[in-house]
């Protein structure tokens, strides 16, 4: 499925963590890494100096030795520019399906990864992004999902919109590498029900229902389909049935209905990958 992926790195304690746990992504098909590195133009220069250029070389060797005993092939690219935009470049020129980010973490510059980094790489990203939630602790960092199983258990919010429609497309091939369970959920957004169109929230339930109905039948290879159709705030119900139903992975599309470009870090999509306590896989709109 996501036979070749790019994985993005800013070779710290975060980032090592992510690329231990690479391993999962072979459940789906996973044959071929793009190690990257990132190192903004006005910063470039100083990677020109013999021992910021040795540590650099022998942190990518590290962790380059780490996916390939996982059972990767694996490249490095170490690009200069724009972090997203140089991600999208060699994405499209390495025939990359998938990018990996971490949450957070600090790069050799100094960077914070899912404060500017990573939010552009996913507002702005051409393929799926997997988003891995990370957490500091008094041995650094680690995954907030120490557990993450690729295949247990899928969380697939949907709105109905376009691109709801083409993540369910991933879902779709995601439920035959071996997906043990799927929750279709829908959430009805009180902010647009509540108070003018109270009186018909019955009937709102039973057209969504049906709706994830129908998607429920095209998930033959999955035994355990569980439909979800729920009132109140989109992102605290998806996070409680996170918590709730032990989700080991979110997939959803990056823009639902009535997205805005410009608005992205305001979405209910952008608030799960930040809130996540499990890996969030975002699907974006095809863009010419």
């Amino acid at each position: 499925m996501f036979e070749k992926v790019l994985v993005a790195t800013d070779l710290s304690s975060a980032s090592e963590v992510i690329v231990n746990y690479i391993g999962e992504l072979r459940k789906v098909g996973t044959k071929e890494c793009v190690l990257v590195q990132c190192i903004k133009a006005r910063e470039a220069a100083s990677y020109l100096i013999a021992q910021d250029a040795e540590i650099l070389k022998s942190a990518m060797e590290k962790q380059k030795e780490t996916l390939e005993k996982q059972g990767f092939t694996v490249t490095v690219e170490i690009a200069v520019g724009t972090v997203h935009t140089e991600v999208n470049r060699i994405v499209k020129e390495q025939n990359c399906s998938l990018i990996v980010i971490g949450s957070h973490g600090h790069s050799l510059a100094g960077e914070i990864f899912l404060g500017g980094v990573a939010t552009n790489i996913i507002h702005n990203a051409v393929k799926p992004v997997l988003i891995m939630r990370l957490k500091k602790d008094k041995k650094g960092a680690c995954l907030q999902c120490e557990s993450w199983n690729i295949n247990r258990h899928i969380l697939f919010p949907t709105d109905f919109s376009q691109n709801a429609d083409l993540a369910f497309t991933f879902l779709e091939e995601l439920a035959k590498t071996g997906t043990e369970k799927i929750t279709l959920l829908h959430v009805q957004d009180n902010s647009k029900i509540s108070p003018h169109l109270d009186y018909k929230l019955e009937e709102f339930n039973r057209i969504d229902r049906e709706r994830l109905e129908k998607m429920r039948s095209k998930l033959k290879d999955v035994k355990d389909v569980d439909i979800e159709v729920v009132y109140g705030i989109p992102v605290l119900e998806i996070l409680k049935i996170i918590k709730e139903k032990n989700i080991s992975q979110v997939l959803m599309g990056s823009q639902g209905r009535g997205f805005v470009y410009d608005i992205f870090v305001g979405s209910v999509s952008y608030q799960i990958a930040r809130m996540s306590p499990v890996p969030v896989l975002l699907i974006p709109m095809k863009r010419e």
